[in-house]
């Protein structure tokens, strides 16, 4: 049996053992990564342990690989990509993609995602991401627009550029914004102490504004309605952890102690909205996802620690 030697990276501290696992080309999805934990095939630390475990920097990770069949073809990257398609037509795909799935082959990941899900069926933009217009981080969840053609492609990222695509997240943020409602208009760029976080505080800043809008004002929490102008990488996490209202289980960004509380295990974030002119009918069409089951359980939960101080309805 083939056997993987790992030392986790500073980086990595407080990755759940599954999702760190996943990460490696060797095992390539979540899926896999819990199925070789649940047979007692991991070990960090030199223990066996659980698929929640938080790795911690310097922890040895040993991983024994399951041997294929004899003679049996290896499983296509595309089939450990989970995703739901809700719109499709000659030009475009438009995708509700589950929290844990990569959009894009890239650092750490190499197989089992979303761009690779979709292979022959898109086009556009560079052959390892082929129709991709805009993506969404690993843990965030919800909907996605890709495009089936280099004119559509070029079309949509136009559209990006200049605003025109509407897009509309959920958050569960730790605290309660002062102001019911309003926009943060900050530059991000890479972290100057910490190069693998995204701040306002970086010699390299790109312009970045979200607005916002307090829906459900909580004791200890506020879910958010959110509206990106911009899309830069981490974004809204970035951003709400800059007004000291990280997102609820969130660990790079501040929120792991609200989302240990509350059960989740993952960022409470979720692109429940989207919204583009098509770029070849020039219907306009709207699209909205529902809050996933762990996101509905964490929500009523922070309802549940006490009465809420408002509501309002979508």
């Amino acid at each position: 049996m083939p056997r993987l030697e790992l030392i986790a990276r500073a980086e990595d501290a407080g990755t759940r053992l599954d999702a760190y696992l996943a990460a490696r080309p060797e095992i390539g999805s979540r899926a896999a990564a819990q199925r070789l934990i649940e047979a007692g095939h991991v070990q960090a630390g030199g223990r066996r342990r659980l698929k929640r475990h938080r790795v911690s920097a310097a922890e040895p990770v040993v991983v024994e690989l399951d041997d294929p069949p004899e003679g049996a073809a290896s499983e296509p990257a595309s089939a450990s990509a989970p995703h739901t398609v809700v719109f499709e037509d000659e030009h475009v795909i438009v995708v509700d993609k589950p929290a844990g799935v990569v959009v894009h082959p890239g650092s750490g990941q190499a197989h089992g995602t979303l761009s690779q899900a979709l292979a022959g069926r898109t086009a556009g933009g560079p052959p390892e991401r082929a129709g991709i217009v805009h993506r969404l981080d690993r843990d965030t969840s919800g909907l996605l627009v890709v495009a089936r053609s280099e004119a559509v492609h070029a079309a949509l990222s136009e559209a990006l550029r200049r605003r025109e695509v509407r897009r509309g997240y959920v958050a569960l943020v730790e605290g309660v914004p002062d102001a019911r409602g309003g926009t943060i208009d900050a530059p991000v760029g890479r972290d100057r102490g910490d190069r693998t976080l995204i701040s306002t505080s970086s010699d390299r800043p790109r312009s970045a504004r979200t607005h916002f809008e307090v829906r459900e004002p909580l004791t200890r929490t506020a879910r958010l309605a959110l509206r990106l102008e911009t899309g830069r990488t981490h974004q809204i996490r970035a951003h709400l952890a800059a007004i000291e209202h990280p997102v609820c289980g969130d660990p790079r960004y501040g929120g792991r102690a609200s989302g240990t509380r509350l059960g989740l295990e993952r960022q409470f974030l979720h692109s429940a909205r989207l919204g583009f002119v098509h770029p070849v009918t020039g219907e306009d069409l709207t699209f909205e996802s529902g809050l996933p089951c762990d996101l509905q359980r964490a929500l009523e939960r922070a309802r549940a620690e006490s009465p809420p101080a408002g509501r309002r309805d979508d």
